[in-house]
C-alpha cells in the first residue's frame, strides 16, 4: 500500500497517543490550495467482515479503480482489529489517503480538530461532486463534529424500529397488530395469558427482550419504548437547551411501562442476562415469546428460519409493525442514519488540489456503478439482473459474501441506494419487504433524531463509559425492582455529580454555537 510520511507536525499527547495536526502542505483552512504532485493511486484502509480480504487481482477492485480514475491501493484490515489499527495508524508516521472512520473516539476527535483531517463541509456543500450530496441533512449533521464534517459517511437505513409478532398467535386470539403502547402492554398480556398457540398449556410470555442497554442511545427495545413515550432520543430540546433524555418525566414513565411488563410477567424470565446475538430468536420460533421490538430486518431473518423449518406454512408466522404511538404522541426512533465515514488526513493528502482528486474518485465511487460492485458483485459472474433485482449464483455465493463483507465497507451512499436488492423468493418475501419500505417512509415523518447527535464533550470523551453504567445499571435496576424510585433519583444525582452535569453544560454551550 502506498501510504506517505508525515511532513513536520505538531503532536498533542492523549494518553499513550499521539495525535497528528495539519501536514506542511496545507492549512486549517485548506492549505494553499496548489502545488504537490498528483496522487497516482489512492491508498484506502477499511475493514472487512468476510472470511478473508480481497486478493489484489480482484476484478471488483480492478473495476473500481477504473470508475475511479485512481489506482486503488486498499490496505484490509479484520473488523475485530479495526479499532485498534486505527489509533495506531493515528500515531504513526505513514497514513493511507482515506481511512475509514469507525466512531467518533477520542483520538479521532482531537486528532481533526487540530487539523490532522481535512474538514469537508464546505466542499460537500459546493455540489461539485453530486453523489457525495447527502439526501438526508440531519444524518450529516450527526456525523459531524461539533458542526464541522471531516467524512463522508457511511449510509444506513435511517428508521429501522419495528416490532416483529408471531402472526399466528394474532390470528388464535383473533387480535390485530397494536397501534399504541396501550395496545402493546394488552397483547403482551394477551400472548402470555390467553394460551396463545392453543396448547392448552401456561407455556407463553409476551415480549422477549435480551440483556442489551449497555447504555442511552444503544437502540435496545427499551430505547425504543422510551421514545414512543416521548422521553427523547439520548438528548432532548427543552425550550432551546439540551437535557439528557434520563431526566425528563416521560423517560420515568416509560420506565414504568418496562417495569410493569416485567412484574406482570409479560416478558422472558432472563431479560437481563440472554445473549441478543445468539439467543434472541430462539423464543420466538420455539412458540415461547411472541413479541420482539427490534430492526425490521429481525422479521425477514425469522421467516426465512421458519420457512427453513416448513416452507408451506412459514408466511403465517411472522407479522411487521413499525414504531408505535404513545401516551404524550407519536414518535419514532431512528439509527443514526451512518456507520462511520470516509475522512482524509492532511497527512497523505497536503492541497486541495489533491483533495480535489480524492473527492472526485470518492464520488465516483458513489455512482450507481460504483455501488452495484461495491453491494452486488461483477454482473454476469456472481449475480444476474432481473427487472430491479439481482439474482445471485449460489455456487458463487463465497464471493457474494466476499463482496459484501468488504467492498461495501467503502460505500458511503449518501445520496441514495442504488445497488440491486436481492430477488424475493416468494410473494410473501416480497410482500414483507415492500412493508418495510412502507414503513421506513412512514416513520421517517416521525423519527426523533438525537438533537446532540454532532455535539462532543471533552468530559464524555474521557468519562462517558462510567457515566453511561451508572444510568444503565439504575435503569435494570429500576424495573427489575432492586431499587426504588429514590434509588433510581440517586442514581441520576450521582450521575449528574460525577460529571454530567459538565457534559450538559459543554454539551449546551456547543449547542448554542451551531445556531
Amino acid at each position: 500500500m502506498r501510504t506517505r510520511r508525515l511532513a513536520p507536525l505538531a503532536f498533542l499527547a492523549v494518553g499513550s497517543l499521539a495525535l497528528t495536526a495539519c501536514g506542511s502542505g496545507g492549512s486549517g483552512d485548506g492549505g494553499d490550495g496548489g502545488g504537490g504532485e498528483a496522487l497516482d493511486s489512492l491508498s484506502i484502509m477499511a475493514p472487512y467482515f468476510s472470511t478473508t480480504p480481497p486478493e489484489d487481482d480482484d476484478p471488483v477492485g480492478a473495476k473500481l479503480s477504473e470508475l475511479a480514475g485512481l489506482d486503488l491501493d486498499m490496505q484490509w484490515v479484520p473488523n475485530a482489529e479495526y479499532g485498534d489499527r486505527t489509533n495506531v495508524v493515528l500515531a504513526g508516521d505513514e497514513i493511507p489517503d482515506v481511512m475509514v472512520i469507525q466512531q467518533k473516539s477520542q483520538g479521532f476527535v482531537q486528532t481533526a480538530e487540530a487539523g490532522g483531517f481535512w474538514d469537508l463541509t464546505e466542499y460537500l456543500a459546493s455540489g461539485e461532486y453530486p453523489n457525495l450530496v447527502t439526501e438526508n441533512p440531519d444524518v450529516q449533521q450527526a456525523s459531524s463534529v461539533n458542526g464541522k464534517v471531516y467524512g463522508v459517511y457511511r449510509a444506513r437505513d435511517v428508521v429501522r424500529t419495528s416490532i416483529t409478532i408471531r402472526k399466528d398467535w394474532l390470528k388464535n386470539l383473533g387480535l390485530e397488530e397494536p397501534t399504541n403502547t396501550d395496545e402493546l402492554m394488552a397483547l403482551a398480556k394477551a400472548f402470555t395469558e390467553d394460551d396463545p398457540d392453543g396448547n392448552g398449556k401456561d407455556d407463553t410470555y409476551g415480549m422477549i427482550i435480551p440483556a442489551w442497554g449497555a447504555s442511552i442511545g444503544t437502540g435496545s427495545p427499551y430505547d425504543a419504548i422510551e421514545t414512543w413515550f416521548g422521553a427523547g432520543n439520548v438528548w432532548k430540546d427543552d425550550g432551546g437547551q439540551l437535557v439528557p433524555s434520563f431526566t425528563t418525566p416521560e423517560w420515568k414513565q416509560a420506565l414504568d411501562y418496562e417495569k410493569q411488563l416485567i412484574e406482570n410477567g409479560y416478558v422472558n424470565k432472563d431479560y437481563a442476562t440472554r445473549d441478543g446475538s445468539t439467543q434472541w430468536n430462539e423464543p420466538f420460533l420455539q412458540g415461547k415469546g411472541g413479541i420482539i421490538i427490534d430492526v425490521q430486518s429481525r422479521a425477514s431473518q425469522l421467516a426465512g428460519l421458519f420457512k427453513e423449518q416448513d416452507p408451506k406454512t412459514y408466511d403465517q408466522k411472522v407479522a411487521l409493525q413499525g414504531n408505535i404511538a404513545g401516551p404524550n404522541g407519536d414518535f419514532a426512533l431512528p439509527t443514526p442514519g451512518y456507520s462511520g465515514f470516509l475522512a482524509i488526513p492532511k497527512a497523505s493528502v497536503q492541497t486541495e488540489d489533491q483533495l480535489a482528486q480524492v473527492l472526485t474518485a470518492l464520488d465516483k465511487l458513489a455512482t450507481k456503478d460504483a455501488q452495484v460492485l461495491e453491494n452486488n458483485g461483477i454482473e454476469g459472474d456472481n449475480f444476474t439482473v432481473d427487472g430491479e433485482f439481482a439474482v445471485f449464483d449460489k455456487e458463487k455465493q463465497d464471493y457474494t459474501d466476499l463482496v459484501s463483507g468488504s467492498w461495501a465497507q467503502i460505500g458511503t451512499n449518501v445520496a441514495g441506494y442504488e445497488a440491486y436488492k436481492a430477488k424475493p423468493e416468494t410473494e410473501f418475501d416480497a410482500e414483507l419487504e415492500q412493508e418495510r419500505v412502507d414503513l421506513q417512509a412512514k416513520d421517517l415523518e416521525k423519527a426523533v433524531f438525537n438533537p446532540g447527535a454532532a455535539l462532543v464533550s471533552e468530559t464524555y470523551m474521557t468519562n462517558g463509559v462510567q457515566l453511561d453504567q451508572i444510568i444503565a445499571d439504575a435503569r435494570i435496576q429500576y424495573i427489575s425492582g432492586q431499587i426504588d424510585e429514590a434509588g433510581l433519583d440517586a442514581a441520576i444525582a450521582q450521575w449528574k455529580s460525577s460529571g454530567g452535569d459538565a457534559v450538559t453544560a459543554e454539551m449546551n454551550e456547543l449547542y448554542g454555537q451551531l445556531g
